[in-house]
């Protein structure tokens, strides 16, 4: 089961048939579909997202093209302060879903704190040594 949504993906239309009768296949799943929330409802007047006081909770409860924009802003700014000027898409997808995971298990922690975490583990496992 994916850990968050595409909008495309909402299980509502996601049925069954048992002995000819089509039912919701799990109801805890379509009840968590009808829960996501637009990353714009975190915004100020002004339209803009406060992205340092975001936490993992509104990053898990929203939709995966969502969760995928902050993603791709988050690894911009983090490459920017590295002055580096490419992306690895590989490992941008696998951070992205480590963070969701995480997120989902520490659902109080901001993304920022979060992103950290992930970040270390992952250079840990690849044994780059950050100084």
């Amino acid at each position: 089961m994916p850990l968050i949504w595409h909008q495309s993906q909402r299980p509502s239309t996601l049925l069954r048939q048992h002995r000819f009768l089509w039912q919701p296949i799990d109801r805890e799943v379509d009840e968590a579909a009808r829960a996501q929330v637009d990353l714009s409802t975190y915004a100020d007047a002004d339209g803009f997202l406060d992205i340092q006081a975001l936490t993992c909770a509104q990053l898990a409860g929203t939709w995966q093209d969502q969760a995928d924009l902050l993603s791709a802003w988050y690894s911009g700014w983090y490459n920017g302060l590295a002055k580096k000027h490419y992306m690895d898409i590989r490992k941008g997808r696998e951070a992205e879903h480590e963070l969701v995971v995480y997120c989902k298990a520490n659902p109080q922690m901001r993304i920022i704190q979060a992103i950290d975490i992930v970040f270390k583990s992952m250079r840990e496992r690849a044994g780059i040594k950050v100084q």
